[in-house]
């Protein structure tokens, strides 16, 4: 079984990558990443073949995906602030991107899941939020996820395609990036904590997320693409829980058994307040899933971090 995942070299990819590589009915991984943000080193010791380019590139594309059984395509601009600085190169790729994507996996015959987020329920007082709600994007970012998940249903109502679309809420885990302006918070709280300088937060800290530790998203992706999974409408793939800033950064306090100081900077254009989900869906589809608690994973995100600093100083 050849499995292609685009952006496979950001931290989702690569961790999907190496939980992949251990499945015996996957005979190939080969992931389509241009390298914007995503990292080769990252899939060092997964087997994945590395094919550089663009989603935007057809022919690149249509090679890729031939002789693929699925696709999960990861590849995007995955950023709301950035999407608010440059809507139309988040359009580009998030929403023109995936159409291609899409229009690859029909010519090939290929099963896809695609990457959606939270960020298409926008600000909405409704928590938990379920997948039958209104969307209602207040970025950039926001409107082209929900242009990629209504295209996998699109084509899967068109063309008989089986697609599935997963609306993934705040992951976070090792191989994510915590260099750049764009970071997510729980990787630069992590950079920042063992750094020793003060956690950066936006806004009061009393807005809220529900933190998915990334390895509970790649088993459901794996067992997606292996039972190729399908649904008709959004899945949310998430802990099911609340946690604001301010709790986050005392619980990285607890687990570092110290007092971690916060500066608060102004809050985020076309952040959302408040955000948990509805997990109904997710555990008809994935009876047997069990998701990692935030505990869990913020010390297995800490430890990773740890160990990339220290090679780095060998280095």
């Amino acid at each position: 079984m050849k499995i292609v995942v685009t952006g496979g070299a950001g931290f989702i990819g690569a961790n999907l990558c190496g939980e992949l590589s251990r499945r015996p009915e996957v005979s190939q991984v080969v992931v389509l990443d241009d390298l914007s943000s995503g990292r080769a080193e990252n899939l060092q010791g997964t087997g994945a073949d590395i094919v550089k380019g663009s989603i935007l590139d057809r022919p690149l594309l249509e090679d890729t995906l031939a002789g693929a059984a699925a696709v999960v395509h990861l590849a995007a601009r995955p950023s709301v602030a950035m999407s608010v600085a440059d809507p139309e190169g988040c359009h580009e790729v998030n929403a023109t991107g995936t159409l291609r994507v899409l229009e690859a996996c029909r010519l090939a015959g290929a099963y896809a899941v695609v990457a959606s987020s939270c960020a298409v329920y926008g600000d909405r007082p409704d928590n938990p939020k379920h997948e039958d709600l209104p969307a209602l994007p207040l970025s950039p970012y926001g409107a082209g996820k929900l242009a990629t998940e209504a295209y996998a249903q699109a084509y899967a109502a068109s063309f008989g395609m089986r697609t599935l679309a997963l609306r993934f809420f705040n992951v976070y885990g090792p191989f994510q990036a915590a260099d750049h302006v764009y970071a997510a918070v729980i990787p630069a709280f992590a950079d920042r904590a063992l750094r020793g300088e003060p956690l950066l937060i936006h806004g009061d800290g009393l807005q809220t997320r529900d933190f998915t530790y990334v390895g509970t998203v790649v088993r459901v992706l794996a067992d997606a693409v292996l039972r190729q999974v399908v649904s008709d409408a959004p899945v949310n793939v998430a802990q099911g829980s609340r946690t604001s800033l301010l709790e986050l950064a005392a619980e990285f306090g607890r687990i570092l058994d110290r007092p971690l100081p916060v500066e608060h900077l102004p809050a985020r254009e076309g952040d959302i307040r408040d955000s948990r989900a509805s997990c109904e869906r997710l555990h008809r589809l994935f009876p047997d899933l069990e998701r990692v608690p935030l505990e869990t994973g913020l010390r297995r995100t800490l430890s990773w971090f740890r160990r990339s600093a220290a090679e780095e100083a060998r280095a």
